[in-house]
């Protein structure tokens, strides 16, 4: 189907709603958005496979920034592999009800404490993203990560039953959001036990140019609003109470958490440093949300040397197309450089603290592609 007699076939099937809304009374199109805030579960079960831009076909294995598994890890796959032979690598028992799990917030970043170490949660949050409708295209125990396949919200499709009964299964197959979601689970080990952080990247479909005639898909900000949603159902898949849970999406944080997450990053002299307002901890937590809203695959991290080893790009399957991701930071100064490794270093400065973009060995670096990190570190944080 062209992108042409897609959009004819929405005109058409748009007025076909809008025709049985008024027949049945409804008084607005908002009505039928009611509902659940998300349902990824539903996804696959499209029978009609629309054209798809090469950057979307590229973007589930995100080979750009690291080697995803050899196998893609499905709901269907995990249960079998469960049956048939436990997995003696990380744990998959769940939580006892008086778990400790609570919410910890700074301003609109969020993320869980858990009394637990995560070899005792991992099976548990893997399990929660099968329940949701994901594939696993990273899942990486030794690293703390995982990462879902991209995949459609069908919440933002109208779920009004009338709507289904008069368009039955010809609206599921016809309907596209426009809007592609993917989210990555970061597991850190602490002395109490671990800090669960919950990520969301988003791509959205636009037309290329005024001609209308091809479409093309661009980044969307990160959604805070959706990874509060991910995190207060995984408290409850955790064994927090229902209570606890509701408050994990509540949109007021405390002044002093607003405070803390609002304090101000500027970028140094040298292009490849900035300064951040605030204590140690806090640009930590800071610095790892922003490398994994912008994309970039933390090979390892060690939070009591402040450092995260990041790869920015890898061989694509073909090396004269520049990966997505790779393309946002300029493919032409990467090659330049010769570089796909970088250190991350977070340091302390009494209340405030110095982030710096390194070589993978830890010495400095002027390259271009640094700079190009350090910016893009700069717009997360600001």
């Amino acid at each position: 189907m062209s992108i042409k007699q897609r959009h004819q076939t929405t005109l058409v099937l748009s007025a076909a709603l809008a025709s049985t809304l008024v027949t049945s009374g409804c008084s607005s199109i908002s009505d039928t958005l009611a509902g659940d805030k998300v349902d990824y579960r539903t996804t696959g079960t499209q029978s009609v496979r629309l054209d798809v831009p090469p950057d979307l076909s590229q973007l589930p294995g995100q080979t750009r920034f690291g080697q995803a598994p050899a196998a893609v890890v499905s709901a269907s796959s995990l249960q079998r592999t469960t049956a048939d032979k436990p997995d003696t690598s990380v744990s998959g028992v769940a939580p006892t009800k008086g778990t400790g799990v609570t919410l910890e917030r700074q301003g609109q970043m969020r993320w869980l404490a858990v009394n637990l170490p995560p070899e005792q949660i991992w099976g548990q949050v893997r399990t929660f993203w099968a329940d949701m409708g994901f594939e696993l295209t990273t899942d990486q125990p030794d690293v703390g990560l995982m990462e879902t396949n991209w995949s459609e919200n069908r919440a933002k499709v109208p779920q009004d039953g009338t709507v289904r009964k008069a368009l039955g299964r010809v609206f599921d197959l016809l309907y596209d959001t426009g809007e592609r979601d993917q989210y990555r689970t970061r597991i850190e080990r602490t002395a109490t036990g671990c800090e669960v952080y919950i990520s969301h990247k988003g791509l959205v479909e636009e037309y290329e140019d005024a001609k209308k005639d091809r479409t093309t898909w661009r980044v969307r900000p990160s959604d805070s609003g959706l990874e509060a949603e991910m995190l207060s159902r995984l408290m409850l898949k955790l064994g927090a109470p229902k209570e606890a849970a509701a408050a994990a999406k509540a949109d007021k944080p405390t002044a002093a958490a607003t405070v803390a997450a609002t304090s101000q990053a500027r970028l140094n002299a040298d292009g490849l440093s900035l300064t951040v307002d605030a204590d140690y901890d806090t640009a930590w937590r800071r610095v790892g949300l922003a490398l994994d809203r912008s994309g970039f695959t933390v090979e390892n991290r060690d939070r009591k040397q402040g450092s995260f080893e990041v790869r920015l790009s890898d061989n694509d399957p073909d090396a004269s197309k520049p990966g997505f991701f790779a393309r946002l930071f300029g493919a032409k100064a990467e090659n330049q450089d010769g570089l796909s490794r970088y250190r991350v270093l977070v340091q302390g400065q009494g209340k405030n603290s110095l982030v710096s973009v390194l070589k993978d060995n830890g010495q400095p670096t002027t390259s271009s592609t640094a700079k190009r990190i350090a910016k893009q570190l700069l717009d997360e944080l600001s």
